[in-house]
């Protein structure tokens, strides 16, 4: 079921096996298991330190991150812990941190640009010059906005930048036009098709091809080579680049739907009480994650197209592009397809099955919720450690098992959280709704 082909390589000092790494066996007494686990921790901490900088940009921090960031670091990239047992409790620890940054972060985007409300997106280019902003940083975008009012540009948003829209102080710049393109990986061909200046505000922007080198601009911490940096939030070069290349065409438009924040659920909590009690809510399905070019990833769109239509689907990150762009309709009045935003909007997620479990007194694993998660990069494996931190079982994963998850850590897993991998849809479904 996992993968144990994959062996250990470590080149971290100078006694590794004939100077230049270590592949199957440390010379420390490493062994792949121990290798594997600290290296999901690494990705762990990435996830958690890019939301803790987010939050810190907006004058925000938590000393408890950063005191876990420093234990976190200090006990993977040192060779100071080789128990497995307690490794797996730092995963843990890494869990409870990254809820509390993910908290930090969405109080933090509230309380500058307010609490996000439901808003229809239009997908595709107005005629006028554009920007196309892509990553999660939402202060460089409102930045951008301020310096580009007035000047007959167009600002779109890509893949997890979506959810901006949703945010009211961000969304009173009529300028703010939509959305082009979806997830992550389509940057390339998207950035291609539209003659627009390009703005990669953090991780997930790839090296550029040719056709846009000269009108992609990076900031905070995102960097390419050969591409300028944008510093101090002084966008001119963008807006000068965007002028200078002229009008996009109209084209016809799609349309999808983002922004709902924990209020706006939470505003319907009686009438959800309401039709889950007379049986017409059957059970919420959370599908959400990173999305992948990986052709597994089409199980997703099955998943939702067949899932009965007494059912609520929760949405987040830009695993959501594999089905957002369809309409589920409503179960009187419950839009059955409910976007929450980016992928720190996890917390979202969290608060709302918390309070969940107040509205029906169930516990969390007694509630009619159901996860299904896809691709576990830096971001979604700090965020699985911390559906492990709250110990939520029965969640399905995939669309295939991460590559550092050997035998020894998913029989752990499944043992200790009944993780499944993800099989045919339909059956899935069966199996859940049993």
């Amino acid at each position: 079921m996992a993968n144990d082909k994959l062996d250990m390589f470590c080149y971290q000092c100078s006694q590794t096996a004939k100077g230049t790494g270590c592949t199957v066996r440390g010379v420390c007494g490493k062994e792949p298991t121990v290798a594997r686990l600290q290296d999901n921790l690494i990705y762990a901490i990435k996830g958690i330190s890019a939301y803790n900088y987010q939050a810190n940009k907006l004058g925000a921090r938590n000393p408890e991150v950063d005191e876990f960031l420093s234990k976190g670091v200090y006990s993977t990239l040192t060779q100071v812990n080789y128990d497995i047992g307690d490794l797996i409790n730092l995963g843990l620890e890494a869990g409870e941190a990254n809820i509390k940054v993910m908290k930090m972060l969405k109080d933090a985007h509230i309380s500058n640009y307010g609490e996000p409300v439901p808003a229809v997106v239009e997908v595709g280019a107005k005629k006028g010059p554009g920007i196309i902003v892509t990553g999660h940083d939402l202060k460089a975008l409102e930045e951008l906005l301020k310096q580009t009012e007035g000047k007959g540009i167009n600002v779109y948003t890509h893949s997890e930048m979506l959810p901006a829209h949703g945010y009211p102080e961000l969304k009173k710049y009529e300028h703010l036009a939509g959305q082009l393109g979806g997830p992550w990986f389509d940057q390339k061909k998207i950035f291609s098709k539209y003659n627009a200046a390009v703005l990669a505000t953090s991780n997930c922007v790839l090296l550029p091809k040719d056709e846009y080198a000269d009108r992609i601009f990076t900031s905070g911490v995102a960097k390419l080579p050969e591409i300028m940096q944008i510093q101090d939030y002084d966008f001119t070069p963008v807006i000068n680049k965007a002028l200078e290349l002229g009008d996009l065409e109209e084209e016809e438009k799609t349309t999808v739907t983002t922004g709902f924040g924990l209020s706006t659920i939470l505003s319907l909590a009686d009438k959800i009480k309401e039709l889950v009690v007379g049986g017409k809510i059957k059970r919420f399905f959370l599908v959400g994650g990173c999305d992948s070019p990986l052709p597994q990833t089409k199980y997703y769109r099955e998943f939702v197209e067949k899932l009965p239509k007494d059912t609520i689907v929760l949405t987040l990150a830009c695993g959501k592009y594999r089905f957002n762009d369809l309409d589920l309709g409503d179960i009187e009045g419950v839009p059955r397809l409910i976007d929450i935003g980016q992928c720190n909007d996890a917390i979202v997620a969290i608060d709302l099955a918390i309070a969940l479990c107040d509205l029906f007194s169930l516990e969390l694993n007694d509630l009619p919720l159901t996860i299904v998660l896809s691709w576990m990069e830096q971001k979604a494996a700090a965020i699985l450690w911390s559906l492990f931190y709250l110990n939520k079982q029965d969640m399905l994963i995939g669309p295939i098992l991460p590559a550092w998850a050997n035998d020894t850590i998913v029989n752990f897993l499944v043992e200790n959280y009944n993780l499944t991998p993800l099989g045919d849809p339909e059956e899935d479904i069966k199996r859940i709704l049993g």
